[in-house]
């Protein structure tokens, strides 16, 4: 009887805990259909959020595609960020930017650039609302000449970038990107401009964070 009295109890808590995993899994199951109800993407819909998203800036789109798969999807694509890497005179205008020569560059320009040689951080250069562009005085490359800049870019069908770049006078075009951290890289095959975190520049903000 004692046994028969442990196998009886056993059933007992047995039953109990598996109607407490049954309880938990429609709580879990409730939880996901109204979490599912509350998420954009599924109440809107794939089209509509992307319509929204390209009104987002390149930060919040990249924390979406963290979000879900489905996020995922629409927040990497390539209709959403072909604008968003194209830089705006503003985006010029509010960072100071790095600039070193490539190796491709002729062997006497890469002997005035210190960052070649080691002996001190990169030259740096500025763009003016004014079109101007300029450089610290003590630059032993850029030699006190007149110097303008440009933002040139085309278009194909339903407004999708084709081409995309900036000019520094007549000097071969700088393709544009982001780099991992959200700096602006410009670049040509003769030099290089990087985007750095303006606390010495007076109304800059400096490249934002990474968003993860």
């Amino acid at each position: 009887m004692a046994v028969l009295s442990r196998d009886v109890g056993g059933g007992g808590k047995r039953t109990r805990q598996g109607r407490r995993d049954a309880d938990g899994g429609a709580r879990a199951a409730r939880e996901e259909r109204e979490g599912a109800a509350r998420d954009p993407l599924l109440v809107l819909g794939p089209d509509v959020m992307t319509k929204i998203l390209e009104f987002a800036d390149a930060r919040s789109v990249a924390r979406c595609t963290v979000v879900s798969r489905g996020w995922h999807e629409i927040a990497a694509s390539d209709r959403l960020w072909a604008p968003k890497t194209r830089i705006m005179k503003e985006d010029l205008c509010d960072h100071v930017w790095e600039f070193r020569y490539k190796k491709a560059a002729p062997e006497y320009w890469r002997n005035l650039d210190p960052s070649w040689k080691g002996t001190s951080p990169p030259m740096h250069r500025y763009f003016h609302p004014n079109g101007s562009h300029t450089a610290d005085r003590d630059d032993k490359v850029w030699g006190g000449h007149e110097c303008t800049y440009s933002i040139m870019t085309s278009y194909v069908g339903e407004g999708q970038i084709r081409d995309h770049y900036v000019r520094i006078n007549r000097w071969p075009p700088m393709t544009v990107s982001r780099k991992e951290d959200w700096r602006w890289e410009m670049s040509n095959h003769l030099y290089c401009y990087i985007s750095v975190p303006d606390a010495e520049k007076e109304g800059g903000t400096g490249p934002l964070f990474p968003a993860w």
